[in-house]
């Protein structure tokens, strides 16, 4: 680490736990022996999948659209999302009677876009893969006066995040040697490596990747921004091309490593997660257990706790990527 300044706040990140729906916080926390018998360390699971949009993404659209209304130029909002961070948006919104615009991909999750409509957003969708939407996002705020959400990049849903590295931290029943955050747009992974960082510095925090989507491992590798061409992942919710540059500058502040999984191995994650822990996920939330898989020398014996951050899939595709394959 440079031991740079970071944009994250500790003052603020306690704050944000005053301003959070209550339905977010304080999530199970537990050591599952069946998952540590089977992969030979002591797997601590932050679950993050029991509350209203069944996701993490909620902590950080409490923090952002709590003051929204004091923003006396702004009374509705907008941003380009996978699923999540629209289902949380709109979730948010809907508390507080403010109106909330999704614009997201034509190769979507159906479930997912289903349940933002559901939950009152407006989804418009178009493009191949996030960045286009991202570009409709900006382009629509722009001509409404709407308030842009930009996952990661918006303070509010990097110290959301981190409010889960507080309970992590307040909630362990020994040192945790490790935690292992998925990593996309970066706001879990900075989040929370910010929160231990400050309160458990001799924990190890590693981001994971899917190999089909690796732009922000590349570029914390690099310690420079580096785009990609395509993506190639069932792991839509990490899913991006062009990681933003101040996320980056955090992620090299306070992560410790990341590692890159490829696809049969978040299968395995979400397989082990459903057999040892009675947990049905998607596949973002199976990185950390497909870390563990891919090298387990490197935390055989230790105190391993990885953030079980998603459980929004079709049952479907859980047939055909977790059943079908355990069948194999």
């Amino acid at each position: 680490m440079r031991n740079a300044t970071v944009r994250l706040d500790l003052g603020r990140i306690r704050a944000a736990q005053r301003l959070i729906d209550p339905a977010f916080l304080d999530t199970p926390q537990y050591e599952s022996a069946p998952l540590s018998a089977a992969l030979g360390c002591s797997v601590v699971l932050k679950v993050e999948t029991l509350n209203p949009v069944r996701s993490f993404k909620g902590r950080g659209t409490e923090t952002i659209m709590s003051t929204l209304l004091d923003r006396a130029c702004h009374t509705s909002a907008v941003c380009a999302s996978a699923g999540n961070l629209g289902l949380a948006l709109a979730y948010s919104g809907a508390r507080r009677g403010i109106p909330v615009t999704v614009f997201a991909a034509e190769t979507a999750n159906p479930l997912k876009v289903e349940a933002m409509r559901s939950a009152g957003a407006t989804v418009h969708l178009e493009g191949v893969d996030i960045e286009r939407p991202r570009e409709l996002a900006r382009i629509s705020a722009d001509a409404t006066g709407s308030y842009l959400v930009e996952d990661s990049l918006d303070l509010g849903s990097c110290e959301g995040a981190a409010t889960i590295g507080l309970e992590l931290v307040d909630g362990a029943a020994t040192h945790l040697d490790v935690v292992l955050v998925a990593l996309g747009g970066g706001a879990l992974a900075s989040g929370v490596g910010f929160a231990l960082r400050e309160l458990s510095p001799g924990t190890e925090v590693i981001a994971i990747q899917p190999t089909g989507a690796p732009a922000m491992a590349l570029s914390w590798r690099q310690g420079a921004v580096v785009t990609t061409d395509t993506i190639d992942t069932i792991a839509d919710g990490v899913a991006g091309r062009f990681p933003i540059p101040e996320v980056l500058e955090d992620l090299l502040e306070v992560v410790d490593d990341v590692v890159l999984v490829n696809e049969d191995s978040i299968k395995r994650g979400m397989r082990y997660l459903f057999d040892h822990a009675g947990l049905l996920v998607e596949p973002s939330a199976a990185l950390g257990i497909a870390a563990i898989l891919e090298d387990r020398e490197r935390f055989a014996g230790r105190s391993v706790a990885t953030i079980v951050c998603g459980s929004n899939i079709r049952t479907a595709d859980f047939r055909r990527w977790v059943l079908a394959e355990g069948r194999r």
